[in-house]
């Protein structure tokens, strides 16, 4: 089977894009426009309930105990810190309705829900660890975290040793139980859509 890291290496010129894009550069630095911001944001907002949804998925899938009580554990983590930092940043920006999603968006929101569908194990710990891993190579790329909160936060969600851990145990088991190639390409190219269209 192929493994994590030999299809972060075949795919390793989108995943590098993303994570030097220019949003992290200044995601790290403090400096992203608040319309740039806000329209990420908004954006990112769009997938709690379909990433809650996938991880509830994996819970059902999940082949044994072990695997299954890790997962549900960080769909309640999922649930509790990262809405409340939505609704704290958002509110901040001024942006008080759903956003309509963009094509990226779109493309992602379609990729996770077809994963949940499909009630394939594998699939949906492939689309996870892609969601996942990326954002924690970005967020330890980025340094010292900035002092405003609307920045520190974020990128301390997507960093440390618990975060670490959940990416490390999506690696494992995506190595033991198999990947979806076809979707984690997927999911890397629209990681980097997702990233350019916050510049509109």
């Amino acid at each position: 089977m192929i493994t994590s890291a030999e299809l972060r290496h075949r795919h390793a010129e989108v995943w590098d894009a993303a994570v030097g894009h220019r949003f992290v550069d200044e995601l790290g630095a403090g400096t992203v426009d608040d319309a740039v911001l806000a329209r990420y944001l908004a954006q990112d907002a769009l997938f709690l309930d379909a990433f809650v949804a996938l991880l509830g998925a994996a819970v059902a899938a999940a082949d044994r105990p072990g695997p299954r009580m890790v997962v549900a554990r960080q769909l309640g983590l999922v649930a509790g810190d990262e809405d409340d930092y939505f609704a704290r940043a958002l509110a901040r920006l001024g942006v008080d309705a759903p956003a309509e999603p963009l094509a990226p968006t779109s493309g992602f929101l379609a990729l996770m829900d077809g994963s949940r569908r499909s009630a394939d194990y594998a699939t949906a710990m492939t689309v996870l660890l892609v969601a996942e891993w990326l954002y924690l190579d970005w967020a330890q790329r980025v340094g010292d975290e900035p002092a405003d909160w609307l920045y520190a936060e974020w990128i301390a969600l997507h960093r440390g040793p618990a975060f670490a851990a959940w990416v490390a145990f999506l690696r494992a088991e995506v190595d033991r139980v198999g990947a979806d190639e076809q979707a984690f390409a997927r999911a890397v190219e629209l990681e980097l859509a997702f990233f350019d269209a916050a510049y509109g």
